[in-house]
């Protein structure tokens, strides 16, 4: 990738959607950036007085380099149109609202299928002003209030929604914020669309969407394209050559396994993944066969260990065949760790903001359990304090992040932690 485009990666940290960038302004978007690098190596070229051959062999690779991303840009906006014609690669969007500005929104999400926004409908106290008969009304901010009271239903998730956009106005913080909170509940993302020349003073984040300014309650790294394929891209590398060596380490610790043991070698159990979805998590058996693995978080003298099973329980010994998981795409190396489905159910009705844990993909590691929250819960408290660096690594990711975390973890494999059993 050439120097303008990495420039242009990192000053364009606000803009939070691409789906709405028409290709037409990308090769536009590109060309601008190529003809900038042109312009600086041609002053460099002047003031470090390089001779023409340096030239003309830029002037080569800049003209092929320019034509390959044009190109790069064009499949890949053909591949995503047929995966979101055919509803793969979509997000589900619920609007809630009747100002002008949600319309211009929706006019902009609905004028090609290739931006891959499914429109549910609008909750409002009126019918939206010249809207379509595409965009349905499915009640008043009243009958909205009702599905969020019911909780235990999951009220957003009856439409599977991915993204709401508010608009009611912002002299309603009460209501905003209600519903935002409801959001972060069912997994939901939240982003508030403000009105013409509105004062506004709410406590969110200001980004764009397209041409759109909106605003949402929390900034995510990983919501932009080039941070997901540097994390894609890191956890498959470093799994690849962990689970070469999980081979032959399958290989001892399953028969010590078998010997202390009787019973399979691999656990497998239900987790929370992102977004709120289910998975199988592998991990090294480190506990006797029992009717309450699903249900009951392991303790310090917990008589359903075995020796040998404590012993890689608080080396992270156990974890190891989550790299598996980790080529599968259900997992990462670094993030939130997965709990228990019965843990995700009791813990999001007890602490507030629990599910947004969930807006990034579970790791082996993570921040929480490298900053002293690793092990069993005996309190509440100390699982807020889980959520809360969770949460933190979400609004906070880089590379460098995760590899700090990675190597704090490596450290605890060499001094176990004394809360890890």
């Amino acid at each position: 990738m050439n120097f303008s485009m990495f420039i242009a990666e990192f000053f364009y940290k606000s803009i939070i959607q691409r789906r709405l960038i028409k290709y037409s302004e990308v090769f536009l978007n590109v060309s601008r950036l190529v003809g900038l690098q042109m312009v600086l190596f041609c002053f460099i070229i002047k003031l470090l007085s390089w001779e023409v051959g340096y030239f003309s062999f830029y002037m080569s690779f800049t003209v092929t380099l320019f034509t390959l991303i044009i190109l790069s840009r064009a499949a890949e906006h053909r591949f995503l149109s047929y995966l979101r014609s055919i509803g793969r690669n979509t997000r589900s969007v619920l609007f809630v609202g009747h100002d002008k500005s949600l319309l211009n929104l929706y006019n902009d999400f609905s004028s090609t299928i290739s931006s891959g926004y499914r429109i549910k409908g609008y909750y409002a106290d009126k019918e939206m002003e010249g809207a379509p008969d595409k965009l349905k009304y499915l009640g008043s901010i009243d009958d909205l209030n009702k599905k969020l009271d019911k909780w235990d239903s999951d009220p957003l998730h009856e439409l599977n929604i991915d993204e709401l956009y508010c608009s009611i106005s912002h002299n309603d913080s009460e209501e905003i914020n209600r519903i935002a909170h409801s959001c972060d509940k069912n997994v939901v993302r939240f982003f508030y669309v403000p009105h013409a020349f509105e004062d506004y003073q709410l406590n969110l984040k200001a980004c764009m969407l397209g041409d759109h300014l909106v605003y949402r309650n929390r900034i995510e790294p990983l919501r932009r394209p080039i941070n997901r394929i540097i994390k894609r891209s890191f956890d498959i590398a470093v799994s690849l050559g962990v689970c070469i060596f999980l081979v032959p380490l399958t290989l001892i610790i399953g028969l010590i396994i078998k010997i202390q043991s009787p019973g399979p070698i691999f656990f497998r159990q239900g987790r929370t993944g992102i977004d709120g979805k289910t998975f199988y998590c592998y991990k090294f058996r480190s506990m006797h066969v029992n009717k309450d693995a699903d249900k009951i978080q392991a303790t310090k003298n917990d008589p359903r260990k075995f020796a040998f099973g404590n012993f890689i329980r608080k080396t992270n010994l156990d974890e190891f065949p989550q790299f598996i998981n980790v080529l599968k795409g259900d997992m990462s190396i670094v993030g939130p760790r997965p709990h228990m489905l019965t843990h995700t159910e009791m813990y999001g009705k007890l602490i507030d903001k629990y599910m947004v844990r969930h807006f990034c993909k579970p790791g082996i590691t993570g921040w929480a359990q490298v900053t002293g929250y690793r092990g069993e819960t005996k309190e509440l408290w100390q699982m807020e304090g889980r959520i809360k660096r969770d949460i933190w690594y979400i609004e906070n990711w880089s590379i460098w992040l995760d590899l700090k975390i990675i190597w704090m973890t490596a450290k605890s494999i060499i001094i176990p932690d004394k809360h890890a059993y």
